[in-house]
């Protein structure tokens, strides 16, 4: 197998799982570690701004029934507060 294409592969995989780890989480359980990361973590102003907005965009997400689009926002918050 040639360099490319032993690295596209192994992107695609790597890509596959690590959706795959989200897919399966319903995003209920995923706001409650985010409201609980949320409750203890120190942010800016701007930051408080930024989070609150994806969590919001999460919850929209999550009463539609949409888990992984939720949980994408939720992990964005995530990152955002440094967890």
């Amino acid at each position: 197998m040639k360099p490319f294409a032993t690295c596209a592969l192994f992107g695609a995989f790597a890509l596959a799982m690590h959706s795959a780890s989200f897919a399966n989480v319903p995003c209920e359980d995923t706001l409650k570690d985010v409201r609980g990361a949320r409750s203890s973590a120190k942010l800016s102003d701007t930051d408080v701004v930024k989070v609150d907005e994806l969590i919001n965009k999460g919850i929209d997400r999550c009463n539609a029934d949409d888990d992984d689009r939720a949980n994408g926002f939720f992990k964005q918050a995530m990152s955002a507060m440094g967890k």
